[in-house]
This record gives structure tokens, sequence and C-alpha cells, in this order.
């Protein structure tokens, strides 16, 4: 039986979060349906920018995303310092980039005169609008409703176009994420609809090779910083250029046509994180089939399991490919 969000949420074990949503009814997102003869490729367009506006009004960054032709995959980072750090009007500001407000809201932002009585309501509205503003049951909310109304309207229909509950699973180490970002990025070659990372249409990986070229990382993203010893802003604790190398190398091998191996030195990436590179080919391949709840060590997940108040560590057997034998 599936378990209420809140319960699957831990941002003291970690702040990241990998998400699915999948489509019914044969229902097609985006690419070619042989049924209907059709191409929905221009979907994509539409999840990729809602996606990048979601990130300029939630306080939860993106680390990595696909849209692929059923489903979608986004890698998420939950910034609850940055939440608590806005003002009040800062919190409503952006609530109102989505939602209308109401006429209280509205004159508090314009800085009218709010009577004594309404007070205690502005403050319980905006304390309810900071935690959504965090809340990734919010950020797949405002994602998705607006896109299956828009097919449904696209395709002259009602009905449910998603699942009834998006896929969420909490990536507890460093492991766990930069293989998860990996499994979301290679996505679309593994599906054989592009042949290379840059070539991978409405994907976080082609935008971060785009920004390379241009000598800048993009604005949308969460950004690479390298050693978390040495830089203290917020961002992946991995070298951009290091976690492209391994992409690479790895999208070679999982192509038939192109001869590859992972280098001496993405394996040194790979021992700073304890994953075997025997075991790397098999985790950004098999991801999705291997973890079917939280990712992490074991350690890592027991600390999950005893802060939620779960009896069990279900999908424990699995550990063992992010850990040197």
């Amino acid at each position: 039986m599936p378990r209420p969000r809140r319960t699957q949420i831990s941002i003291e074990d970690t702040p990241y979060y990998h998400c699915c949503s999948r489509v019914v009814r044969r229902a097609y997102l985006c690419g070619n349906d042989p049924y209907s003869g059709k191409n929905y490729d221009h979907r994509r367009a539409w999840v990729e920018a809602l996606l990048i506006k979601l990130a300029g009004v939630f306080a939860i960054d993106i680390a990595a995303f696909a849209v692929m032709s059923n489903h979608l995959h986004v890698v998420l980072k939950v910034d609850i310092d940055t939440a608590n750090n806005w003002s009040d009007k800062k919190v409503i500001e952006q609530w109102h980039k989505l939602f209308k407000g109401d006429e209280l809201t509205h004159r508090f932002v314009n800085g009218n005169i709010i009577e004594a009585h309404e007070i205690e309501q502005l403050k319980h509205a905006i304390a309810v609008y900071r935690s959504r503003l965090c809340d990734i049951s919010w950020f797949m909310r405002c994602l998705n409703e607006p896109i299956a109304r828009q097919a449904n309207q696209e395709d002259k229909c009602t009905g449910r176009f998603w699942e009834g509950r998006f896929k969420s699973q909490a990536l507890l180490d460093d492991a766990a994420l930069l293989t998860c970002m990996a499994y979301v990025d290679l996505n679309p070659i593994r599906a054989k609809i592009s042949d290379t990372p840059e070539h991978s249409d409405h994907t976080s990986i082609q935008l971060r090779i785009q920004g390379v070229l241009k000598g800048e990382q993009p604005k949308t993203l969460l950004p690479f910083i390298g050693n978390e010893l040495q830089n203290q802003g917020r961002g992946i604790a991995f070298s951009l250029s290091d976690y492209l190398e391994l992409l690479d190398e790895t999208g070679r091998i999982i192509r038939n046509d192109k001869r590859g191996a992972i280098s001496e030195h993405s394996e040194k990436l790979l021992s700073r994180i304890s994953i075997p590179p025997k075991n790397w080919l098999k985790l950004t391949t098999e991801f999705g089939q291997l973890f079917h709840g939280p990712v992490g060590t074991l350690d890592e997940l027991t600390c999950y399991c005893e802060h939620l108040e779960k009896r069990r560590r279900h999908f424990s057997s699995c550990c063992q490919y992010l850990k040197a034998n």
C-alpha cells in the first residue's frame, strides 16, 4: 500500500529526491505514437519551460531532468534555508507567480494598510505558502496539472493523463545522487532517442553541455561546485568536467556502435564515492529496476528509516552496489 508522501521525505537525511511521473491510457507525452500516427515532440518544450519556471518560483533546485516518450524524470534538491530566509513579502510574491492569492495578500504586497484583526490570517497564509514553496509534492503538482490540462485540451478528451502518484526516491548520499543523475541524463541514449548527450533534446545534460561551450553553467540548474571541502557554495560537490567525462565514457559503453571504457581518471571519481567501476554500468543502466525506494548505503538507509520510524529497511539488498567490495 502506498505510504503518505510526508513519510517518505526526511530533509534531516537528504535534500535530494528523484521523482518520476508516468502517463496512463497509452498516452504519449512526446515522440511518435504508433497507434495514432501523431507526433508529440512539441510537448517536450512544454515540460522543460514549466520546469524552468517552477525552479524560479520554488525553493527547490533542479539537478537533472529528462523528458521521455511516456514519462519524465527529475532530480530535485529541497532548499529549506532559502525558503526560511525569504521575507514575508518575498514569500507572497513567489506564490503570486503561480496562484492568484487573495485580496489580503495583494494588499500586503502593495504596501497597503493591514487591519489588526487581519494580521493573524495573513501570518497563517504566509506560513502555509512558505511551507508549500519547499514541498516536492506541490512542485510536482504545479508541473503535472498544467501539462495534463494542456495535453487533454490538445487530445480533445478528459480524464487522467498522469498516473495517480508520482514516484519519489530519497537519494541519501553522494553516490546515490551521482548515480541517479547519470541514470537520468543517459536515459535518452539507453532508449535510443538520441546518439549522444549533447543531442538529447530537452534534458538537463544538453543544457549543461551548451553552458560549457559558453564557459558557464546554466542558471536554471543546480551548479557543480567541485570539491566541497574547498567550495562552500550551494551546489553539487563534484567537478562538472569530471562528471561530463564520466558520462561521455558511460554513454559510449551503452551504445553498441561506439567503443568506450571507463578511464583511470573517471575511476578515481568513482573511488571517491566508493562505487566499483564494475558496478557503475549496472547502476546507470538498471537504476530503475534495482531501486524502488530510498537509495544509499546501508548505514544511510538505516538512519533514514529510523528518522521516519520505519520498522523495516526495504530494498536494503540493493545497497551492495553502492559500496566497494
